[in-house]
């Protein structure tokens, strides 16, 4: 397949492009590199800088490199600073999205698009694990951002034929560090990072925000997918719908839960290091438990976790830590 990635010089996105290029498909990364690095782009792949809201050149990439299919990871990602700062999350997320939607519709061969959205579309669950038709209630503008355009994909199938899939990611981690790729967020919001900091001595302490969760330990549990079971995610998804496979949504998890707890002493025990933590109140509208239900995925797409292992997740994130402090 000939690809077109945007944000393919993000975390998520440029482990997809590592994965198309190993399965031997052609690969053109789009990306504004505002918080995507060039670096980051596998060898092998064509980089255009530019804004994936710019319908026209998208509307050209598509005709002249003759893309058969999108897989669209160009957004904003932080949670926080959508809602202090919603306009950038519903221009960045849901308006340029729609442009590049215009380009796919006016393409002389729609290409078949795999969108990149998150569990934070389901808010706080009535239930875990959390299946695909459970209610939608979003807590946050970025969340609302990533439904709104799930919403849009689904109409616009519906009235257009375009072909779809909207892949909910629970918690995304690990890394690549042999492809010399893994998470460079600034500022990181991601947990796993975040200790491994505080074990490198690059951060004094974690602050758990809240112990008297009603798990078992009494700290927040989220289900820890690899970065790399979600590329091969994406390529299932891609595959699916390049055969003529039905559109829809489709949770990418592990439908295994660990607590805050589990992942500090899982990097102490990959390091050799103590992690020192303060607590902390809890945050407003974080749930206490968020795990996936995942058949749908391995029942459609034939997609499967298979790195799940915690302790093999951070080992894999900390020796990208260590190359990246190495330059």
């Amino acid at each position: 397949m000939r690809v077109l990635v945007t944000g393919g010089a993000g975390y998520v996105g440029s482990h997809m492009v590592a994965t198309l290029l190993a399965a031997s498909h052609d690969v053109v990364v789009l990306d504004d590199l505002s918080t995507g690095h060039r670096d980051a782009v596998g060898a092998g792949a064509e980089l255009v800088e530019g804004d994936v809201g710019d319908t026209a050149l998208v509307a050209a990439l598509l005709r002249d490199r003759r893309i058969d299919a999108v897989c669209h990871f160009a957004a904003k990602i932080r949670v926080e600073e959508s809602v202090s700062a919603p306009r950038l999350y519903w221009q960045g997320n849901v308006v340029r999205t729609l442009a590049l939607l215009e380009a796919v519709l006016d393409a002389p061969t729609p290409p078949a698009l795999v969108f990149s959205s998150t569990a934070a579309v389901y808010g706080t669950p009535d239930e875990v694990p959390i299946d695909e038709e459970h209610p939608k209630r979003p807590e946050s503008p970025y969340g609302e951002t990533k439904l709104a355009v799930e919403r849009a994909l689904e109409s616009y199938g519906r009235a257009h034929g375009v072909r779809w899939a909207a892949l909910r990611y629970f918690n995304a981690a690990g890394a690549d560090a042999g492809a010399g790729l893994g998470e460079r967020h600034e500022p990181e919001t991601h947990l796993i990072p975040i200790v491994l900091d505080v074990a490198l001595g690059a951060r004094p302490s974690l602050a758990i925000y809240g112990t008297a969760w009603p798990t078992p330990d009494g700290t927040c549990i989220r289900d820890y997918v690899h970065v790399l079971d979600l590329a091969d995610a994406h390529l299932a998804a891609l595959h699916h719908l390049v055969r003529g496979g039905t559109s829809g949504a489709f949770n990418l998890g592990t439908g295994r839960g660990r607590s805050v707890r589990e992942v500090v002493h899982a990097v102490e025990r990959v390091t050799g290091r103590a992690v020192k933590v303060t607590e902390a109140p809890p945050r407003a509208g974080d749930p206490a438990e968020l795990v996936a239900k995942v058949e749908r995925a391995e029942r459609v797409l034939g997609w499967k976790a298979r790195r799940t292992e915690l302790d093999a997740i951070v080992a894999d994130a900390w020796a990208w830590k260590l190359r990246a402090k190495q330059g």
